[in-house]
């Protein structure tokens, strides 16, 4: 079965960089590599890989990630694409084992992260290495091998997951109407479990994340997670995200009803750096994830780029 790997990206090039050197070392290789560029400065170079590369560059201001995936499913040819966040580096055994889980079945299915620190896979490194330095993420059950049905698409994330093409384009892929960051993961979980679209967990080989900065909450996002959270009740007569909506009424930002959410004023320089987030992932106090948010659930969302 042919795999086709998916990624995104904006000005993280040494981020790149260690993704591609996993698939590099994989046990099975991809069909093809493609690279949606978002506006990158300096764009993103041609490169020389040992699978074909193609990039495809969006010239667009700030995180357009639902048509930016849509763009790299448009510009893949495998049967089966394999969506993978450039902060991502693939197990050897990654592409195999998804290949696997696919054949013969139609499903939305995600992997396994385990999450690295600030100086971790900055150069040489082994696969046991990464092992050793990583840690999971405390709120996922994955199984230790196999699948396993995940009945809340709350639950779906876009980190690391394969889907059949076909599949895909027949849900439309990602709803362009959620422009920027946030919210389009939980609206295209529910829409595949509408469609009758199983998501599952798939246990053993993942991918190592590679440590980046991040925000707890995301107010470098504020703008981009109210709009898009207005078209998520719009479509869906609910608010997604409310772990971030909280955070943002609790720090006098907004004023949120069952209906509306009213902006107060737009988040401070020292809100800003109040929330920085500089430690290593679970290691410490959990860091939330956007994408782990249960629709029933009035905790907190995943991690912010």
């Amino acid at each position: 079965m042919n795999i086709s790997v998916l990624t995104l990206v904006k000005n993280r090039a040494e981020h790149l960089a260690q993704s591609i050197e996993g698939l590099r070392r994989s046990e099975v290789a991809p069909m093809e590599l493609i690279i949606v560029d978002m506006a990158s400065e300096p764009p993103i170079p041609p490169m020389n890989t040992p699978f074909p590369t193609r990039i495809v560059r969006l010239e667009t201001s700030g995180l357009p990630l639902a048509a930016a995936r849509n763009a790299a499913a448009k510009a893949a040819q495998g049967d089966i694409l394999l969506f993978l966040d450039v902060d991502c580096i693939p197990m050897r055994g990654l592409i195999d084992a998804v290949g696997k889980a696919c054949d013969g079945r139609d499903a939305l299915i995600c992997a396994p992260a385990r999450y690295l620190g600030p100086d971790d896979a900055r150069g040489y490194w082994t696969e046991a290495d990464l092992l050793s330095r990583s840690v999971s993420h405390p709120a996922r059950d994955f199984p230790a091998k196999g699948l396993r049905v995940e009945n809340d698409p709350g639950l779906f994330w876009s980190l690391v997951f394969a889907i059949r093409r076909g599949t895909f384009l027949e849900l439309g892929g990602f709803d362009e109407a959620f422009t920027g960051y946030g919210g389009e993961d939980t609206d295209f979980g529910l829409r595949a479990r509408k469609a009758q679209v199983p998501l599952l967990f798939m246990g053993g080989a993942g991918v190592f994340h590679q440590f980046h900065d991040t925000f707890d909450p995301p107010f470098q996002h504020f703008r981009d997670i109210l709009r898009n959270a207005g078209v998520f009740r719009d479509k869906w007569g609910q608010w997604p995200m409310p772990g971030w909506l909280a955070a943002f009424e609790q720090a006098g930002l907004i004023a949120a009803s069952e209906n509306r959410i009213t902006v107060l004023s737009e988040p401070s320089a020292a809100q800003l750096a109040g929330a920085r987030v500089s430690h290593v992932p679970y290691a410490a106090p959990a860091e939330p994830d956007r994408r782990s948010v249960p629709l029933s659930s009035s905790g907190d969302d995943q991690t912010a780029r």
